[in-house]
């Protein structure tokens, strides 16, 4: 039986949970589907403020079913391009989502489940947590965006290594190169994810959105398009009744209240 994408709600906090533990939590159609569904859904409620994705159990992700996978090569070509552009759909989702995701992860974060975890804004890990680009075991090349991703953020040597020799990296590695943000205790990644989510949720709406689509566009823009980009969005939020909110608040050295 493939994996599942379960959805519940902590207070402000979506929760989406990979669910298959007994194959370590691999990827399905089904997952792309609910995950893509899910967000569309949060994105429009107010009263979402974070996601937080995560795996069932004690791993994230460990990526494509290989069963599955080596089966597939029966079928024509064009079933396994469909199966690949439905996750990179639910990357693309996850990427532009309007409020901050974070990857809450335990364990095993393989091939895909660690493109996964690459398209998440922050990265909360356990200190069992393990990455590893494992295509090259394999005989495949990386998909996911993972590529694009390890580039934007690595020196290119660094990301031939992770990705010719699929080496295991811990929570501590990937925190010294910048990818992992949170190093937790084992077992605590979904409470640590969850309580960053909660600072999150306090902060005004709107710029949050400004912040993440600003940080979005920085790999297309010179110079000179950036900040056209920022000046319109910091006009967009100054006459925004949270960026008076917020002034007002810091002058009167109380919490503010944003809507």
């Amino acid at each position: 039986m493939p994996s599942e994408l379960r959805a519940e709600r902590r207070d402000g906090t979506l929760v989406l949970t990979i669910s298959d533990p007994a194959s370590r939590n691999t990827l399905s159609e089904q997952v792309f589907t609910a995950g893509i569904e899910s967000l569309g859904v949060a994105e429009s409620d107010p009263d979402v403020h974070c996601v937080v994705l995560r795996g069932d159990g004690e791993h994230f992700c460990a990526g494509g079913n290989l069963q599955r996978l080596l089966a597939s090569r029966e079928a024509p070509r064009d079933v396994q391009a469909g199966m690949l552009e439905r996750f990179h759909e639910f990357v693309e989702v996850l990427r532009v989502f309007p409020k901050p995701v974070i990857a809450a992860v335990e364990g095993a974060a393989a091939g895909g489940g660690f493109s996964l975890a690459l398209a998440c804004d922050l990265i909360v890990a356990a200190e069992n947590a393990r990455f590893v680009m494992s295509y090259g075991r394999i005989g495949l090349s990386p998909d996911g965006g993972s590529s694009w991703q390890l580039m934007q953020r690595l020196p290119r040597a660094v990301v031939l290594q992770m990705l010719w020799l699929a080496e295991p990296m811990g929570a501590a590695q990937l925190q010294a190169l910048g990818l992992v943000n949170w190093v937790t205790d084992s077992g605590q990644a979904l409470n640590q994810a969850l309580a960053v989510a909660e600072r999150l949720s306090r902060l005004a709406p709107n710029a949050v959105s400004s912040v993440k689509e600003l940080v979005n566009a920085w790999p297309g823009h010179s110079l000179s398009q950036q900040m056209a980009t920022e000046r319109d969005h910091f006009l967009e939020n100054f006459f925004h009744r949270n960026g008076g909110e917020g002034l007002q608040a810091f002058l009167d050295k109380r919490e503010p209240r944003f809507e």
